[in-house]
Formats: C-alpha cells, structure tokens, sequence
C-alpha cells in the first residue's frame, strides 16, 4: 500500500484502530474519524506517524452529511485525495427483538446503514474524478448466517452486502472497486456487547475456539485494498475463525 491515502471510518478503536496501524505499517497514509475519545485519536495518530506516515483525524459523526462532505473536501486540498476507503464504524446494543425500542432501532439502523451514503458518497465523487480507488465495507457473519444477535445489528449488516454488491457494478465502470468483509466475533467494544453466556459458547460454535483479534482481520484488510487484489469485485469475503452453523 506504498504511497495510498487512507480513509477509515471509527479508527479509533478495535477493529478500525488496527485497520489505521497496520495499512500505515504497509506504506499508507491515513485519515480517520472518530466520534468521542480525542485521547484514543491522538494515540492512533502517533502510532501512523511513528511509521513515517501522514495522519489526519476528524472529530466528527459518521451519520453527519455536511460535515463528512468538509472531511472529503479538507483531505482533497491537502492530498488530493484518497485511493482507499473504508466503512467500518458500527454501533450494537443486545435487544430482543421484542423489546427493542424504536430509539435503539434508530440508532443503530442510522449509525450502520444511513452512514454509508454520509460517509461514501463524497469520497466517492472524487474517485470517480481519480478514474480509480478501492472501497471495502467492514459486514459481519450476522448478516448471513443465523446466529444469536440482535436483528437491527444484524439487518443493519445485511444492508451493507447489498450496498457493497450493487455499488460495485457502478464502481466498475470508473476504476473502482467494491468489496465487503464478513468480519466473525472479534476481541473488541463491539464484540463484546454480545451476552456473556453467548460469549463463553463462542468456543463450542467457532473451530478455532477463541475470539478474533483486530490485527488479524486488518492484516487480510490491508491484501484486499492493496495493488495485488486486482481481479476482486463485488465479494463479501468471510473472516470468522470457522463458524460453524
């Protein structure tokens, strides 16, 4: 990923901090938003610049259209623009169904699914100025498999996969590529808002019997928007440790 420029969304923590370490690591630099914790942001930041890279970050909600059209602007004036984006900021609460509020739904419908139109589309327009880039969309095995979580995180994840199956035809036609990880239980916040009953039977339903790490899923991440995943469009590739359902 020598001389890429990176965009990643919530990157900082789990999942998405590994993504910003590892693909600067690989020679990129990178950009991030985050929506709270400035100590988090300024430790990733020093981490991507101990690599040699450039960091920039923004303090802003992924659900936030005006401002995410600033981030885009800001970042094309600075750099001229980014080769790499990608979706992976999500949001989980442990609802039944049944007693799912509609302010929980919303919350994670909008986080989850309305941020990949604030978040894509202006980092889009500008790839299809570029005549290239690489967008990779961070899903989850819930979305395809039936296993015991909440359905709003789960719809929310569904979403993505047609977002990332019907985007990528479009995409194509510019230089773009779209694909999607299908990302198991990972060892981070969100994983572990999973029930801890279902955290402990994780071991009996995944083969390699224990939680994922963030680097593990962003080291395979890195392949996929590097220059030799040249013949990739339209996959929803899973990393689960080998559900087994």
């Amino acid at each position: 990923m020598e001389g890429k420029r990176a965009f990643i969304s919530g990157g900082t923590r789990g999942i998405g901090a590994a993504l910003c370490r590892i693909f600067a690591r690989e020679g990129a630099d990178i950009a991030f938003n985050y929506h709270e914790r400035d100590d988090l942001a300024e430790k990733v930041s020093e981490d991507v610049k101990a690599y040699g890279r450039r960091c920039l970050s923004y303090k802003v909600s992924v659900t936030d259209r005006v401002e995410l059209k600033k981030v885009a602007r800001e970042i094309t004036e600075e750099w001229g623009g980014v080769d790499v984006l990608v979706n992976n900021a999500a949001v989980n609460k442990p609802d039944n169904f049944a007693t799912t509020t509609d302010r929980s739904w919303d919350w994670v419908i909008d986080t989850n699914v309305n941020s990949l139109f604030a978040v894509t589309k202006p980092f889009y327009k500008r790839m299809i100025r570029q005549r290239k880039g690489v967008i990779l969309n961070i899903t989850s095995i819930g979305a395809i498999s039936a296993l015991p979580t909440s359905v709003h995180y789960a719809t929310s994840k569904a979403a993505m996969i047609g977002f990332t199956k019907c985007l990528s035809r479009e995409a194509a036609n510019f230089g773009i590529t779209v694909n999607a990880i299908a990302a198991g239980i990972f060892d981070t916040d969100l994983g572990n808002t999973l029930p801890e009953r279902l955290l402990k039977a994780h071991g009996d339903w995944v083969s390699l019997g224990r939680l994922g790490q963030p680097a593990e899923l962003a080291e395979f991440a890195a392949f996929m928007c590097s220059d030799r995943n040249s013949y990739m469009n339209g996959e929803v590739i899973v990393v689960d440790g080998g559900v087994v359902t």
